[in-house]
């Protein structure tokens, strides 16, 4: 049985998604872009500061389900150019202590022209 996941500490989906769904013991988020979500805005421009709200609010939706950073088992990450990854990877390694695996990709365009998403999996 699926247990959609909502948190007001989190972007509100911009589509027909959930933050994040729950099954079979393990939480499946959509990715997060830097949405700051008191305002719903992206409000800072580097690759940084946006890694840095993607992971907050990453920490929020894992928090809510009940899950952590510790219990990431995979992570997707999306770049919007790939110059950015060695300054990506420092505020990730920051959350992703545990090292979980990863894939990391260019994107073409992001939503709403961010630098970085980012969705995991993790256990409960």
């Amino acid at each position: 049985m699926l247990e959609k996941v909502y948190t007001k500490n989190a972007p509100d989906a911009i589509g027909p998604y959930s933050q994040a769904v729950k099954c079979g013991g393990m939480l499946f988020t959509s990715g997060q872009i830097a949405i700051n979500p008191a305002s719903g805005e992206v409000e800072v421009a580097t690759i940084e500061a946006q890694t840095e709200q993607v992971m907050k609010n990453l920490g929020a939706v894992l928090e809510e389900a009940g899950s952590s950073y510790e219990k990431v088992v995979k992570t997707t990450c999306f770049l919007s150019d790939m110059a950015d990854f060695a300054a990506f990877n420092q505020v990730y390694g920051k959350y992703m202590t545990e090292k979980p695996a990863r894939s990391c990709v260019a994107a073409k365009q992001l939503p709403k022209n961010v630098l970085v998403e980012v969705e995991v999996i993790a256990e409960l």
